[in-house]
């Protein structure tokens, strides 16, 4: 927009962008405010004040005016599906936000209608039961009602899912088809499949169901990443680091992005890292793509960073917090110790999905016992993922090894799951963040979006910030949570440093990447509870304008329009933000109540840890002394 005071005068080296008046948090401790940037080729020039750029404005320089908001480093989510969601984005129908369960309802009615014949509704993860009013999933009979024809296929986390008649029928689930190892198909008392599919404690039933739903077929696997891409944008994400997954096959699944990148069209940065697929096959897989490609192979915008999140299907355990901790196999360790030792001969690191505590230290035995001989960790980079239930005595192990860590705010949706479970002094050091912190291992923070956690950052660092879950249940007292400065910089620089790209992404400084989101609201300055309300209103990666809205619509990039055209981004867009409202006279009372029992959390993780004493000390109250 048109900028008085600022007339273009550079004729040499002269800024592609510059963006002014604004309250930059830089995340670089050598200038950590500004109000003004610029960007040359992609890359921060400038970081100062508008006379700083001033002379770096010329005739084809874009200059926006931030309008006294706040500006932050582009985030970075150290671990999202973003190749297989990018796949996905525009057949899903997304209860992201969604307040109630019959708002949710009412959008998949009007969805089965507007969908053809052979395709599905799907509702697959960034949503929780505890998030809606009633407290409650939906039911098959629900599901029948307001879909009789169409197949309907709900995913609650990676707990189970909801189908209805017309789903089990194409997804050909009868009263003889067997329950799968580690799954469940529930039945009624004549046999046949209700509709409800549990994981036990294993998601493979849930994975497979889905993948008999029709996919996407040439350009439209372009759209749909395209705007799933943008929809990323629009809360400031730049960076990604994709963890693989589930049914993510390496080269044909990642063909699109690969594509994408070519062209020049990615407005999101991706690390991506490389999954086994088949049980029994996966050392043969590994030992196929060391000869394939190698780690750190591509540029800015496409790069592989590794294996993982799993190395062998034996050695992983289940985040289904609504199920006992899985026992695994008693040898994994020696295919296990193939596959580490395969890697780190051949200068791959890698990230492991390792949500306990028991899982982890079998793994770092394995690790030990290879830099006994030299081998371990040989220079590359390694981190465990998620670690609800690690203990200090593993995250020692882990520093001494060289290793780092990745959380999620899987919890902001399962808490109320593993509260339940493991009770609350297991819930108030889950994940310890800040014993990871104090040991100065390098903690990058993510969603592990989109089947279980919703792809929105802010809710993660809304979780990071207070230690609640979308119930509104605090999980984690103060003295396991970190402050907003410290969020956001595991959502920044941390990600960067997990790629080994800290030289040159997660600041706002001369010779970094122009990554950059101009926020809604000021996020060191909101109340707690509107950190999860924030989204950017301009997102810039690599100087390109990819998002933009309000003062600043029409700035970003044109995309094509959304196909299929039934699809329910059409109708209904993604992650549905809902309004802001204050504190009634209830809610007051609420969030007290809530206070006395997360000061009880607070006391309890203090014993633990030998601050406080065990037994807790009698009232005393001299009107009712002797």
């Amino acid at each position: 927009m048109p900028v008085g005071g600022l007339v273009p005068s550079a004729t040499e080296n002269a800024a592609d962008l510059v963006v002014r008046n604004a309250k930059i948090h830089t995340g670089d401790p050598g200038r950590p405010q500004a109000g003004a940037l610029a960007i040359r080729d992609g890359v921060i020039t400038v970081v100062g004040d508008d006379n700083d750029v001033a002379p770096f404005v010329g005739p084809g320089t874009r200059v926006v005016d931030a309008l006294g908001r706040r500006m932050v480093p582009g985030l970075n989510d150290s671990h999202l599906h973003v190749i297989r969601g990018g796949l996905n984005y525009v057949l899903e129908l997304r209860w992201d936000g969604v307040r109630t369960l019959r708002e949710g309802l009412a959008m998949l009615r009007e969805q089965a209608a507007r969908t053809p014949k052979g395709q599905w509704v799907r509702v697959v993860g960034g949503w929780s039961a505890e998030q809606f009013a009633e407290r409650r999933l939906p039911t098959v009979a629900e599901l029948n009602a307001a879909a009789p024809d169409t197949p309907v296929f709900v995913l609650h986390l990676y707990q189970s899912a909801v189908l209805n008649r017309a789903a089990l029928k194409a997804a050909g689930h009868t009263r003889d088809t067997p329950d799968p190892k580690g799954g469940q198909i529930v039945r009624g008392r004549d046999g046949e499949p209700t509709g409800m599919l549990l994981a036990a404690p294993s998601a493979l039933i849930l994975y497979s169901t889905l993948a008999k739903a029709p996919v996407l077929e040439g350009g439209d696997k372009k759209v749909s990443t395209l705007h799933f891409l943008r929809e990323l944008n629009r809360f400031g994400l730049t960076s990604a680091i994709d963890a693989a997954g589930g049914f993510q096959n390496f080269p044909e699944n990642y063909s699109t992005v690969a594509e994408l990148a070519e062209e020049g069209r990615l407005s999101l940065r991706i690390a991506y890292h490389l999954f086994p697929q088949t049980a029994g096959q996966e050392i043969d897989d590994l030992r196929r793509w060391i000869e394939m490609t190698r780690a750190d192979d591509g540029d800015a915008w496409l790069r592989l960073n590794g294996a993982g999140e799993n190395l062998t299907w034996a050695a992983a355990d289940f985040e289904n917090f609504a199920q006992p901790r899985p026992e695994h196999s008693p040898d994994y360790e020696v295919e296990f110790e193939k596959a580490v030792r395969l890697l780190m001969e051949n200068g791959w690191g890698f990230r492991l999905h390792a949500t306990y505590d028991e899982t982890i230290r079998r793994d770092l035995a394995v690790f030990e016992k290879l830099a006994a001989e030299g081998l371990f960790p040989a220079g590359n980079r390694w981190l465990f993922d998620h670690a609800e239930t690690v203990s200090t005595d593993s995250l020692d192990r882990v520093a001494a090894l060289g290793g780092a860590m990745s959380v999620q705010n899987r919890l902001s949706f399962q808490g109320e799951a593993f509260l339940r479970r493991y009770g609350p002094g297991v819930a108030a050091d889950a994940p310890p963040v800040r014993a990871m912190l104090e040991r100065g291992l390098t903690v990058g923070a993510g969603t592990d979006a989109t089947r279980v956690s919703t792809y929105n950052p802010w809710i993660a660092l809304h979780w990071l910030v207070t230690g609640r879950t979308v119930g509104d249940v605090v999980l984690r007292p103060p003295l396991n949570r970190v402050d907003r400065a410290t969020a956001l910089a595991m959502f920044t620089r941390a990600g960067a440093e997990l790629t080994g790209e800290q030289d040159v992404k997660g600041v706002l400084r001369p010779g970094c990447f122009g990554d950059l989101a101009v926020l809604s609201e000021d996020y060191f300055e909101v109340p707690d509870q509107d950190i999860a309300h924030i989204e950017s209103l301009l997102t810039v990666v690599g100087g390109r304008i990819v998002w933009a809205t309000a003062e600043y619509e029409g700035l970003d990039e044109e995309l094509p329009p959304v196909s299929p055209e039934w699809s329910p981004v059409t109708r209904f867009g993604g992650y549905q933000a809902a309004p802001r409202t204050g504190p009634s006279g209830a809610r007051q009372a609420e969030l007290l109540g809530q206070a006395v029992a997360e000061s009880e959390q607070h006391r309890q993780w203090r014993a633990r840890r030998g601050l406080a004493p065990e037994a807790q000390s009698p009232v005393f109250d001299p009107c009712f002394s002797l």
